[in-house]
């Protein structure tokens, strides 16, 4: 849609000298998310790939399991000063059968970039609407194969290149092969276009997968990664405690500090595998 970077005027400053020119930003706009024409979140993202992150949001949500639940996705008439379309507000048609979202979901205040999981009934309301439990997936990883994401997941950050300001989350097969990748301000929007995208390939539950994001393992993300089946969350930064609690009791296997060939895996030791042995622990 072309508003992913926006220019502005900025005075720059070095080694004493100033000179004023044009700097390159991340462009943050709100999107308002409309079931059946009743609002029921807004979050400020960057524009772009809005189908995916509606789509992620309302299965990360526990409102929609398929691409089949739902039945249309249509931008709005939501109009600027000028008359033009913003493109700012999608509302979702799912199909018949399919339960609108509760009241645990609703979201009627504003939502930040840095916060998604503001407006939860409760936690456990969360831990207990996954279909896609990943507990029982057999899948393995080397931490070779491990240490190479984040560089990959770094290479395809192109909008990162000329801002220095997005979040990135990307999903990977067991053998470090990148499916997709998305870049956002706000890092649970990331992962929603992420898992929006495997959903509308048919890709959930995301089974032998690795969910790799540029920053901290957040309790919302490692939800997030459970609701879509991913059996595999790492971070290039810290995990929360209460991601911790639910990377174990979910079955996830949560690595965390991701940098180089440097780790910590923080649950489900079982699934990295090195010299033809899984290690042992949490």
């Amino acid at each position: 849609m072309g508003r992913v970077t926006v220019k502005r005027p900025v005075l720059h400053i070095e080694d004493g000298e100033t000179r004023r020119r044009p700097d390159t930003l991340a462009a943050e706009e709100p999107l308002e998310i409309r079931v059946a024409g009743r609002s029921l979140a807004v979050t400020m993202r960057t524009p772009g790939h809005d189908v995916e992150l509606t789509h992620g949001f309302l299965l990360t949500e526990g409102v929609i399991g398929d691409r089949e639940d739902v039945s249309t996705a249509r931008y709005c008439d939501s109009v600027d000063d000028s008359g033009r379309n913003t493109y700012n507000v999608l509302d979702i048609a799912l199909a018949p059968g399919v339960a609108p979202p509760d009241d645990s979901v609703e979201r009627r205040f504003y939502t930040t970039s840095s916060c998604g999981v503001c407006g939860k009934a409760s936690l456990d309301a969360v831990r207990t609407k996954t279909r896609y439990a990943p507990g029982d997936d057999p899948v393995t990883l080397t931490p070779e194969v491990l240490a190479g994401l984040p560089d990959t997941l770094r290479a395809a950050q192109a909008v990162f290149d000329s801002t220095g300001g997005l979040h990135a989350a990307g999903l990977f097969r067991a053998d470090g092969t990148l499916v997709v990748a998305r870049e956002d301000v706000g890092r649970h929007n990331a992962v929603d276009k992420v898992l929006g995208y495997a959903l509308l390939q048919g890709g959930i539950p995301a089974g032998g997968t690795v969910l790799m994001v540029s920053g901290r393992a957040s309790f919302e993300l490692t939800q997030k990664a459970v609701m879509a089946g991913v059996p595999v969350l790492a971070a290039v930064s810290a995990p929360s405690s209460l991601a911790v609690e639910m990377a174990r009791e979910s079955g996830m296997t949560l690595v965390g500090f991701l940098r180089g060939r440097s780790m910590n895996v923080y649950a489900g030791t079982q699934r990295i595998v090195t010299e033809d042995a899984p290690l042992v622990g949490g």
